[in-house]
């Protein structure tokens, strides 16, 4: 983390960030438990070093866990989502015993858009041993290399969109993402972009691409699509070629996709046959905000 960490703008406004407000998610949202001394007793059966990290913790009662993470129109809103993550995780495996755990592991759902869908595939992308591939410091540090590049040229607005312009097959999303396609997670993963083919928006589902290849996409193009600027459309096609999208950034339509994740987890009963209503889910929804207007 420090590490990590060294490499962001001191700039960036990251102290705003609550611990008492993740102390809440991690008591209460992630674990089920209302009142910290509860989960203290709860925390305390467990084993110190733990011989196997579980490949997923059950959500409390039932519940479906939704982690939603908005894009923003700034590379920081990536640096500033990925740096709480990198907090929340920090404290869940100290909470838990388990230093092996990641968000990924307390988390049923991961949606994401612009940066926090690439944010969103970097976390529940499964590696070879069937776990997450990156922990969240791992994806922070990558965002924070890649702006740290581009603040030393000048061109900070710019960056992001520089990284995702380059995830041709050749480009660095490939380096990261290989063939992995939406197919390759360990959950379901929501990524929105805008299909100007059609003039609506697309929205990128592991559900989808599970029922058929013409839905599953590389998860470096879905990232290069989510983040793509309104003037360089990503051109790109599904796993068996037969879907073809001309995509632009998921701001035009989707800068939040906590709602999608919402109607998508409701209306999938095959995946969540238990989720009834909005009273069984658990939303995590980290925003970028909105600007403070003058008063005239």
């Amino acid at each position: 983390m420090a590490a990590a960490a060294a490499l962001i703008d001191p700039s960036f406004d990251v102290d705003k960030l609550s611990y008492e407000i993740f102390s809440i998610l991690e008591s209460k949202f992630l674990f089920g438990y209302d009142e910290p001394k509860l989960f203290s007793s709860a925390a305390a059966s467990l084993p110190e070093t733990p011989t196997k990290t579980p490949a997923r913790c059950a959500a409390p009662a039932g519940r479906v866990r939704i982690l939603s993470i908005d894009g923003g129109g700034r590379a920081a809103d990536g640096i500033l989502a990925a740096v709480a993550l990198s907090r929340l995780e920090a404290s869940l495996r100290e909470r838990s015993g388990d230093p092996g755990s990641r968000i990924a592991d307390y988390f049923d759902v991961a949606a994401g858009s612009g940066a926090g869908g690439v944010l969103a595939a970097m976390l529940f992308a499964r590696g070879p041993d069937g776990r997450s591939m990156f922990s969240v410091e791992e994806a922070l540090g990558f965002l924070a290399r890649n702006l740290r590049r581009g603040a030393l040229s000048g061109e900070r607005r710019r960056v992001l969109r520089g990284i995702f312009r380059r995830s041709s097959p050749a480009g660095m999303f490939r380096r990261v993402f290989g063939e992995a396609t939406l197919r390759d997670t360990v959950g379901p993963v929501l990524i929105p972009c805008y299909d100007l083919a059609t003039g609506a928006p697309f929205l990128f589902s592991r559900a989808d691409a599970v029922e058929g290849e013409g839905f599953d996409f590389r998860l470096r193009e879905v990232c290069a699509a989510t983040c793509a600027a309104a003037g360089a459309a990503v051109e790109m096609r599904s796993v068996d070629g037969r879907a073809r999208i001309a995509a632009v950034g998921a701001g035009v339509a989707m800068g939040n996709p906590a709602a999608a994740a919402i109607t998508h987890v409701l209306n999938n009963k095959r995946e969540f046959p238990l989720a009834a209503g909005v009273e069984n889910l658990l939303v995590v929804s980290l925003g970028c905000g909105e600007a403070m207007r003058a008063q005239a």
